[in-house]
């Protein structure tokens, strides 16, 4: 499979509880961050923060294996950075 663009795609599935899946393909070695953000902007969590060769990926977003991380019911947001792309989509979280 050739990666010829950035693509960052919608979580699966949405809503979820508790646990979601981000996937995305980059078609260079990058430098990418993978942030989870609440409603108001903050960050809640940094799924990754890392170089990344050309190619497909999929990292799962599972809020109870996360020590210390206490989140409600509510919409939050997940910005994918890589180079100069940055694309942000939304996802719902339902308890």
């Amino acid at each position: 499979n050739s990666v010829d663009n950035f693509i960052l795609k919608q979580n699966y599935p949405n809503p979820f509880n508790p646990s979601t899946k981000i996937s995305w393909q980059s078609p260079v070695g990058s430098w990418q961050t993978l942030i989870i953000y609440d409603i108001l902007g903050n960050e809640v969590v940094r799924l990754l923060d890392e170089y990344k060769a050309a190619g497909n990926y999929e990292i799962e977003f599972n809020v109870a294996q996360i020590s210390n991380l206490v989140l409600t019911s509510g919409i939050y947001f997940y910005r994918l950075k890589a180079e100069d792309y940055l694309q942000t989509k939304k996802m719902i979280l339902l308890k």
